[in-house]
């Protein structure tokens, strides 16, 4: 630490850090637009011109280390005429176009112009003008010509994004910031350049003319789409959410969040937002009805099946959007009425994942901790995708020395260096850890192979992945969505478990959804003989409840989920989207979506987050709590007391979070059979993920939602003698669709990557199993 003394306060900072740094932690305001505590220093706008004694002329506090000893004024008449100088060079070029600029009343340029700018500019020339440059659906960049080439959105491209996509072309008062040629912005985490552009000239599409930032009410909430749980301020105008942006907090998002997270709110106030309770009449047209009516007719049909057929054969299907009230409830429900099936993980579909993984799988460590480890193993997880703020603390965490090593079936570049990888197909993932695993052990004091494992021959890919993980002293293995998805889950978790104890490693999973760990808190998952949510769907039951979920495109095998529900006797959605069930269900309950109740969500960490709803219900929409809980007492049964959410909270939580929490792993070390033909590679892309962000016109705008192809490496591609491009029908045991080839190199040999969670490709059924594929 080196002492110096700012406006005469002494104080104490460590050695190298920036002068702005330390006048930051005496709460010394120094003006600045290009730096920002989380990226690097480019002292670009000499903004933050200080006084510091002994040197001939003011000196950038951005990009002036401390030193002992050193005397620096930020208010002395040389830095506030320096200042000054700056700032009038800034205005030369800048528009005065603050009455129609969205940034006015937030914005940094337009604050310090107060404060350091002069009342009338002596500059009479021409102003420059900049064209407008296309950055994709999400970024407006009409008001370029207000960039002061601070360059804070290109420097977080490259270090935060992990991809430079834009950057700065000419120079001095032709400088530009633009995107490559005829290239959009695709990054996942492209949003926050809105949010650190000091000026107008990157603006939010979507809000973009929308409302004052100062006629909008504020509120704090937490994001329901990935397990991160990255807070939120919603802004509201007359009770409508019209933007989101990040809520600060260093332990979990930092000052960041995704375009998912950013965007999704487009999707709140669509077309097909239910509006009303409905009910489908014996002629099979939908009618509208009060809540009272609607209620009783569902109150009625559970009871009707309860009686001649069992409560057994009512079955609950959640989602992991729900909040941990709701899963609470319909979990009390289900086994009120006589039902353990009760389940909101669509996508899991292997039978034996309870009995090998009985705890709550969480990340096995702090948020903050992930972001510390300096070995990590990644199984099955397109990561940038399924957790982008996770992807960016091991971006950052790569930068510090930490090794990465990924097994999948499909080598997305994480835009970080990768240490070792191992591709392969999805019935060969649990042989792949089992490979590391043996090799671990192989190099150990006292060489010894696992039971079950006596006959596996680790690859060169292998052992290297084995001697890094052997090497690090903070070690994790963490499986994704895509390794818990797999029919093979139990396999992977009980290889991954066994590696991470002979790695002395952290075991974790990459949980999907915004409440997974809330919804095992809930007890929202089958015990005692219970069907999982995959059962339930393949073997027909007479009644359903169905929350949130839109099982065609939430579930493994939509299109038989479809055929099930649709047989059943009786069937009910509570749901904020009428496509989501007008086609099978026979009562839509439209229920609030995050943004208008109340709730918690738990989220990878066993972080426990509350919020209230930040706008007023739509219409007659009702929190999906509280249409669960009436709903109990129409059927006379107990336990349906509460009169608040935080009632429900607090009765799942009792006993705490923590020793609730176990990766704890039943089953044994083995090998999975190979499969025969081409396997399906099924990866949910990020703008599919629910059906929330599914009707948020500018994600479904973004590259990442284009409709899927069959994509394939060169060598499969050669082995079928199809060319890329060409029109190839694709086949499976469920049916076929036709679709387009893609050459990528990135896909397992003998697989064939084609996304789900698209209309079209439902008529594929489940994500895994074998393919047929022919030319058209």
């Amino acid at each position: 630490m080196v002492e110096l003394t700012i406006d005469g306060i002494k104080v104490e900072a460590p050695e190298g850090s920036m002068v702005i740094q330390a006048a930051h932690k005496l709460g010394v305001f120094v003006p600045h637009f290009c730096y920002h505590k989380k990226l690097s220093v480019a002292a670009n706008c000499r903004m933050c011109l200080v006084d510091v004694e002994k040197a001939p002329k003011a000196l950038p506090a951005c990009a002036t280390p401390v030193t002992n000893g050193m005397i620096v004024h930020t208010r002395s008449p040389k830095a506030i005429a320096a200042q000054k100088s700056v700032m009038e060079f800034l205005l030369i070029n800048h528009p005065l176009d603050c009455p129609v600029c969205d940034q006015g009343g937030e914005c940094q340029l337009q604050d310090l112009a107060v404060g350091y700018g002069a009342s009338a500019s002596r500059y009479q020339e021409e102003k420059r003008v900049v064209v407008a440059k296309s950055m994709g659906p999400l970024i407006s960049t009409d008001g370029m010509q207000r960039c002061i080439h601070c360059t804070r959105c290109v420097r977080f491209g490259q270090e935060i994004g992990g991809i430079m996509e834009i950057g700065m072309v000419n120079r001095g008062e032709h400088s530009e910031i633009t995107t490559f040629v005829g290239k959009a912005v695709e990054s996942e985490l492209s949003g926050n350049m809105i949010d650190i552009c000091p000026v107008g000239a990157l603006l939010s599409k979507p809000f973009k003319f929308s409302a004052r930032t100062w006629e909008m009410a504020r509120r704090r909430s937490v994001s329901p789409h990935d397990s991160l749980g990255a807070n939120l301020v919603v802004q509201t105008k007359l009770d409508r959410v019209l933007r989101v942006v990040p809520f600060e907090n260093e332990d979990v998002n930092e000052c960041w969040i995704s375009d998912r997270d950013r965007f999704s709110y487009e999707g709140l106030y669509t077309h097909d937002r239910l509006a009303h309770p409905m009910v489908k009449g014996e002629d099979g047209q939908w009618r509208e009805a009060s809540w009272t009516d609607a209620l009783q007719v569902v109150a009625q049909g559970l009871s009707n099946v309860r009686e001649q057929f069992g409560g057994d054969q009512i079955g609950g299907i959640g989602s992991p959007m729900a909040t941990t009230e709701e899963l609470a409830l319909l979990a009390r429900l289900m086994r009120a009425v006589g039902s353990e099936n009760v389940d909101f993980r669509l996508r899991a579909i292997d039978p034996t994942l309870d009995q090998a993984v009985a705890g709550v799988p969480w990340l096995g460590m702090s948020v903050a901790d992930f972001g510390e480890l300096d070995r990590v193993l990644v199984v099955g997880s397109v990561l940038r995708k399924e957790q982008p703020l996770l992807a960016q603390r091991l971006r950052q965490a790569a930068k510090r020395g930490t090794q990465i090593f990924f097994i999948d079936s499909a080598a997305e570049d994480p835009l970080f260096p990768v240490a070792g990888r191992i591709t392969v197909a999805p019935s060969q993932v649990p042989n792949a850890v089992a490979e590391v695993l043996v090799a671990l052990a192989q190099n150990t004091a006292e060489p010894s192979t696992p039971d079950g494992l006596a006959n596996v021959q680790p690859t060169e890919a292998a052992r290297l992945v084995a001697a890094g993980l052997a090497s690090g002293q903070r070690v994790g293995v963490f499986l994704g969505d895509m390794a818990m998805a797999s029919a093979h889950a139990s396999l992977i978790a009980a290889n991954a478990s066994e590696l991470a104890k002979a790695a002395q490693a952290t075991l974790g999973f990459l949980t999907s959804g915004g409440n997974t760990v809330g919804g095992y808190l809930a007890g929202a998952v089958p015990v005692r003989g219970g069907l999982t949510a995959e059962q339930m769907l393949q073997q027909p039951l007479k009644a359903y409840v169905v929350l949130h979920a839109e099982p065609a495109l939430d579930s493994d095998n939509g299109a038989r989920a479809l055929q099930t529900l649709k047989s059943a006797s009786f069937k009910v959605a509570l749901t904020s989207f009428r496509s989501a069930a007008e086609e099978w269900a026979d009562v839509m309950l439209p229920i609030s979506p995050f943004t208008e109740t109340s709730g918690t969500f738990v989220s990878i960490e066993g972080r426990v987050q509350s919020f209230k709803g930040v706008a007023a219900p739509y219409a007659d929409t009702r929190p999906a709590w509280k249409v669960l809980r009436v709903l109990g007492n129409l059927l006379d049964l107990q336990g349906f007391e509460d009169e608040t959410s935080e009632s429900v909270r607090d009765s799942v939580m009792v006993g705490g979070v923590e020793a609730r929490l176990s990766n704890q792993v039943a089953a044994l070390p083995a090998l999975a059979a190979p499969a025969a033909g081409l396997e399906r590679v099924a990866d949910v892309p990020i703008y599919r993920s629910d059906a929330l962000v599914r009707r948020s016109e500018p994600l479904q705008q973004a590259s990442a939602s284009l409709p899927p192809k069959a994509r394939m490496s060169a060598g499969t591609m050669a082995g079928l003698g199809i060319a890329a491009d060409a029109a190839v029908r694709v086949g499976s045991a469920q049916g076929e669709v036709v679709l387009a080839v893609q050459l990528d190199d990135t896909v397992a040999p003998g697989c064939v990557r084609i996304a789900t969670a698209f209309n079209e490709t439902l008529a594929l059924g489940s994500g895994s199993g074998q393919l047929t594929v022919e030319r058209v």
